[in-house]
């Protein structure tokens, strides 16, 4: 094929995984034209049934495209935008798949991917012959199938939408700042905090963001609030019995009981607290809200699904749900069974004024009034997350945790999960606070783990 210019117009050939993780996505290449291998809709017609994230992508491409192709047969080129409004490009389903490099024959396996792959490699081959050949490229969240491509000589790339470029980056919530005025820092234990001009002058920090100000004699923890622009003092205080054992923990602990920050996020690897923290920070505010609610994705192990489980369902929801019943119980230990804060959890278990489910289960829910913490979060997607807390009513406080390197999904990764898709989209926003939790304090042991292997 000629060389291709970057004014060129190109044809993007998705496979499944892309309309799974965004059934919008055909909407998000510009001018460019766009094609759905008919093997991608068989396989979604196995996904448009159930109650997972990739279900309700599934039902909404299929209505989308039912809309789109109204007074077209889906064969053709059809435009995106139907009004001419826009500069969109058009789309078609690829009925053909009889390319004469078979992957089907070079990979030895009938399988949906090589069928897809046939699709694109065929339209690749169709391209050479048109009086205006446009570069076909395939699109994919499937890393292993992307090589394939790339290995018949079918350029691929992941759908980029919604990922963040450089997640070494990714706004932490926190700065250090030294050579500050020590007269300034003495405001933080005369006053608790002063303007925020006598730290940055003109120049103004994120909203909610936390500091640790230092001069040659002392040093004090420092919140930026948005509504006065006052930095303000940052005291360390426990919340149901557990005690910050580091900054970065002060400043989660902050956050999370802020009245004025109705949506929190705190990142960072096994051991830093993460989920403890929002759990007994809930609890800590319990009297404030009609109900806790503690929820995770279910990702099955070896991307099995639960019903390879033994039980009823809630014999196979267990195993996932564990760790989160293993906070509470922390939680719990810092007390005597006789004391009243043991014995407050038990009750509120009983009563499902705190409730431990798989986020699942919540699809539909209106959220109202509830401390709402999502543990696991970087299993989400963006859309997942955005859904999440469009559903937000009044009086909800909406806590994610995770660690955005620690995916278990297969088409997920530390620049496109939903985790740092918030944190990068979000900050700034006098409505939410996050913080990067850096200092494991699980054990010596689990420290060493997270350091060295």
């Amino acid at each position: 094929m000629p060389a291709k210019t970057d004014r060129q117009k190109k044809i993007f050939v998705l496979d499944t995984s892309v309309i799974l993780y965004a059934h919008n996505a055909i909407m998000n290449f510009d001018e460019h034209d766009v094609a759905i291998p008919i093997t991608v809709l068989e396989e979604l017609d196995q996904f448009k049934k159930g109650n997972e994230n990739k279900n309700f992508e599934a039902r909404e491409f299929i209505r989308l495209l039912d809309g789109l192709s109204e007074s077209y047969m889906l064969h053709t080129w059809i435009p995106l935008d139907a009004s001419r409004k826009s500069k969109k490009g058009r789309f078609k389903v690829l009925m053909e798949n009889d390319s004469m490099l078979d992957a089907i024959r070079i990979f030895d396996e009938k399988k949906a991917d090589h069928r897809i792959l046939n699709a694109a490699l065929k339209l690749q081959e169709d391209q050479v012959n048109e009086p205006e050949s446009k570069r076909v490229t395939l699109v994919s969240k499937d890393i292993n199938l992307r090589l394939k491509a790339k290995s018949l000589g079918l350029p691929a790339e992941d759908y980029e939408t919604g990922k963040i470029k450089n997640v070494n980056t990714l706004f932490t919530g926190r700065t250090e700042l030294d050579k500050v005025a020590p007269e300034v820092i003495d405001k933080f234990y005369d006053k608790g905090g002063c303007h925020r001009e006598e730290i940055w002058g003109k120049d103004k920090p994120l909203a909610n963001s936390y500091h640790i100000l230092k001069s040659p004699k002392n040093s004090v923890l420092a919140y930026y609030n948005p509504s006065n622009e006052q930095v303000e003092k940052v005291d360390k205080i426990p919340v149901y019995g557990i005690k910050p054992r580091n900054a970065e923990q002060t400043f989660a602990i902050h956050a999370l009981l802020n009245p004025e920050v109705r949506l929190v996020s705190l990142q960072g690897v096994a051991g830093t607290g993460k989920t403890l923290l929002a759990l007994a920070a809930a609890l800590e505010q319990r009297s404030a809200f009609r109900q806790v609610y503690l929820a995770r994705p279910i990702v099955p192990l070896s991307n099995k699904d639960i019903g390879y489980l033994p039980g009823d369902v809630k014999s196979k929801l267990n195993p996932y749900m564990e760790p989160l019943f293993d906070n509470l119980k922390f939680v719990q230990s810092q007390f005597r069974e006789s004391d009243k804060e043991y014995q407050r959890i038990t009750e509120m278990i009983e009563r499902e004024k705190l409730v431990i489910s798989p986020l699942a289960y919540i699809r539909g829910r209106s959220l109202s009034n509830i401390f709402f913490i999502v543990d696991e979060a970087q299993n989400l997607t963006p859309h997942e997350v955005k859904t999440i807390i469009t559903r937000a009513g009044d009086n909800t406080k909406i806590v994610f945790t995770g660690d955005i390197y620690q995916i278990d999904t297969p088409y997920l990764d530390s620049q496109s999960n939903g985790l740092s898709y918030l944190i990068d989209r979000l900050k700034d926003q006098p409505l939410y606070a996050h913080i990067t939790l850096e200092k494991g304090e699980r054990s010596e042991l689990a420290n060493l783990a997270n350091e060295l292997l």
